[in-house]
């Protein structure tokens, strides 16, 4: 989607969504440009990472690995949810905020 040099309708589509939605949910101007900004960094910078994970087997893998990755159940898209949420409620407390639902 980001690929392209300009952007397409299904794009701009993309963007005008978004955009309404958070406006519609009652975020300032302002609060909506931080909100894009921050879903949008996350949200691609998380499916890069995913795709470009450095190690493919349990040897190349660090303390970190061995003691959370590994562990029977473990997925790492349960990590997007649980970073997407942080930054939803994030959003939520800045909206509630005052001036965060200004127009």
């Amino acid at each position: 989607m980001e690929s392209r040099s300009t952007p397409g309708p299904a794009n701009l589509r993309h963007h005008d969504a978004v955009i309404g939605c958070l406006r519609q949910a009652g975020f300032s101007v302002a609060l909506t440009a931080h909100a894009y900004s921050i879903l949008d960094a996350y949200i691609y910078g998380f499916a890069l990472q995913e795709a470009s994970l450095p190690f493919d087997t349990p040897e190349e893998t660090a303390e970190l690995a061995t003691r959370h990755v590994l562990q029977p159940g473990y997925d790492y898209g349960d990590e997007y949810e649980f970073g997407l949420n942080l930054i939803l409620d994030g959003l939520e407390r800045a909206a509630s905020a005052p001036g965060g639902s200004e127009p």
